[in-house]
């Protein structure tokens, strides 16, 4: 038995075992994770009671279980008990063991699931380009902006009095402002320096900071699984990436004393980025109050120089995005007018060390 279920948890797709009365008698990891539920909870209960509004879930059991025959239906509607709704295709298989009793075996395969994997490698491939052309043309910037500012170095040993020389050092001192800012815009250039953290550590650090710059101003609320794990990560990057996604939502609301975050950390299982299947990975939602992020700028959210402030850079968000992909994890973002979500997720598994 313990086999059948270790098999059963390899796959990557939500499997329900049904008995002739309709009650659930097995289901996978991956069934627990899209229906946001556990195997205790669920042997024994009748499938109807493992979804909200479950008409249109129930007809497609009762139609195999009627006929005996095996049964598809794409993108059923499922409304679960946290208030979430998730789009799936079914397959029921009807299956008779050897004592002749009948049962269903419940194939669930998210339809939003199979949209993630093709942006979230979409994603990642324009990354990557994106990060070549800004690196040369980070090459082909610095290359003058170095003469340039030898150039005044020299020139400033000739002139005659200290008056003149202020402007050598202001063709100086720009220079070295443009070369900081295209060493920004290249992101993280040193290699991770993984140790074995817990994710509670780093965000309580962050919040700390943003506590101490809004002067105690925003409200931040912690919604933490303390049962997550330690996983190698570097401390110090991952720092820098929740900070400056928390920093964007302290600066985009319009009063500090109004502004809410929540930090909230699950952990998920058979989860995919991009075309990679983790067995665990650890997920951080960071959801703000404050009036969201344009409908014109969100598809580029990520975008270097993109902002919708006026004194804004735009790197942050991309700076944030490079980190957790060096991780081996995948940003996203959701957003409407009072609520904006960044969620990330890092696999959780000893090989990213």
């Amino acid at each position: 038995m313990k086999q059948d279920q270790g098999i059963l948890d390899s796959i990557s797709t939500g499997i329900v075992a049904l008995d002739d009365k309709l009650r659930v008698s097995a289901l996978n990891v991956a069934g627990q994770a899209l229906l946001e539920t556990s195997e205790a909870r669920c042997i024994g209960q009748y499938a109807g009671k493992l979804v909200l509004q479950p008409r249109e879930w129930l007809a497609t059991l009762e139609h195999a279980l009627a006929s005996k025959s095996p049964h598809a239906s794409r993108n059923v509607s499922l409304m679960l008990h946290s208030g979430q709704e998730v789009h799936v295709d079914v397959i029921v298989t009807p299956i008779t063991n050897s004592e002749g009793a009948f049962s269903l075996l419940v194939e669930l395969m998210a339809v939003d699931r199979l949209l993630k994997i093709s942006r979230d490698e979409s994603l990642l491939q324009a990354q990557e380009t994106s990060r070549a052309v800004i690196r040369g043309l980070a090459h082909e910037i610095k290359n003058p902006l170095g003469g340039v500012r030898g150039a005044a170095q020299l020139l400033a040993r000739e002139l005659p009095n200290d008056e003149l020389a202020e402007y050598t050092r202001i063709i100086i001192r720009e220079a070295d402002r443009l070369r900081d800012l295209v060493d920004r815009l290249l992101g993280p250039n040193r290699q991770l320096d993984r140790q074995l953290l817990n994710i509670h550590e780093i965000l309580e650090h962050v919040r700390n900071l943003i506590t101490a710059e809004s002067d105690n101003c925003v409200t931040i609320i912690r919604d933490y699984d303390p049962s997550l794990p330690e996983f190698p990560c570097d401390r110090a990057q991952l720092i820098q990436a929740v900070l400056n996604i928390m920093r964007n939502a302290l600066q985009a609301a319009a009063n500090p004393n109004e502004c809410e975050i929540l930090l909230r950390t699950r952990s998920q299982r058979q989860f995919s980025v991009g075309a990679q299947l983790h067995r665990l990975v650890c997920r951080v939602d960071i959801i703000d109050n404050g009036p969201g992020i344009p409908a014109e700028l969100l598809p580029a959210v990520f975008a270097p120089m993109v902002t919708g402030r006026a004194d804004g850079t735009g790197l942050g968000l991309s700076i944030a995005q490079s980190i957790i992909h060096l991780h081996g994890g995948v940003l996203e973002c959701e957003s409407r007018p009072g609520e904006t979500r960044f969620t990330f997720y890092l696999p959780m598994e000893s090989h990213h060390a």
